[in-house]
Parts: C-alpha cells; structure tokens; sequence
C-alpha cells in the first residue's frame, strides 16, 4: 500500500478490525519513510449474476433499478432509509450466494417481494400488484387475504 503522504511503498499494518458488520475489513497502517498513520478498508469485490429478463433478454444486475423499484413501492410509507439500504444489501448478498452467473428475474421479483413484506404490507402490495400483473381487484383481495392468513 503506498503512503498517501510521501508516496512511499513501503507501510506496515499495526490494527486490524471488522468494520461494517464483518463486510469490510479496517486496517490501521504506519508508514516506515515518514511514519504517519492512516486507515484503509477492504471490501469483497462481488461479481454480480446478470439478470435474465421474462422477453429473455439479459442485462447487468442493476442496483440504482432495484432501489428505484422499491422506492416506488414504498413511497409516502413509514419506512426508514436505513431499513431499505439493510433489504437491498441482503438482496445482494441472496444474489451472490446463489453462485450462478445469471438469475431470472422472477427469482429477483420474488427476493425483492420477501424483504418488502418485511418491511411494509402496503408496499408488498403495490409492488406484487405490479410484477405479478393483476388484472382485476380479485387477485387484489387474494392476496391481501393470504397475508391476513399468514
């Protein structure tokens, strides 16, 4: 790691710790030129699956998507910020963990309708209304009353 004072190569790590609930590693470095400390982070480098569309077609996972989707169903709800970036982040992680290079999108709708039933029935709702392409107010109430069965 080269010193971001005097550029030299030559650091020494003195401390290291998890950071960020055990996602990031924080390591505390000393420079042996001109011994100032500073602090880097390690984080995975993830490669994300592509998604595969319902046409077929496919595409790079996109995030900034993801989180817009949600947002969409959220919207006016009382849903902290914090709460959606932890469901978007175990989106991610879910993604990654399966080990495949491609995901349909049903199995993305699917992860995204999980964490939002978790977060709000309203915006589970509004989102399954619209990825699951309801045609009429009955398969409204039928699902409103599997989640009052559950």
């Amino acid at each position: 790691m080269r010193c971001p004072f005097c550029s030299a190569q030559d650091t020494r790590v003195i401390d290291t710790r998890l950071a960020d609930d055990g996602d990031q590693v924080k390591r505390r470095r000393e420079c042996v030129a001109c011994k100032e400390r500073f602090t880097t982070f390690e984080v995975v480098e993830l490669t994300m699956p592509r998604i595969i569309k319902r046409n077929g077609a496919r595409e790079a996972f996109n995030e900034v998507k993801l989180r817009a989707g949600m947002q969409r169903a959220l919207e006016k709800r009382p849903v902290e910020v914090d709460a959606v970036e932890v469901a978007i982040s175990r989106i991610k992680k879910s993604l990654v963990g399966k080990g495949e290079r491609e995901v349909h999108a049903n199995d993305l709708g699917e992860l995204v309708m999980k964490e939002l039933s978790a977060l709000d029935h309203v915006a589970f709702v509004r989102f399954a209304s619209v990825y699951r392409s309801f045609e009429d107010v009955s398969e409204f109430t039928d699902m409103i009353e599997k989640m009052q069965n559950t």
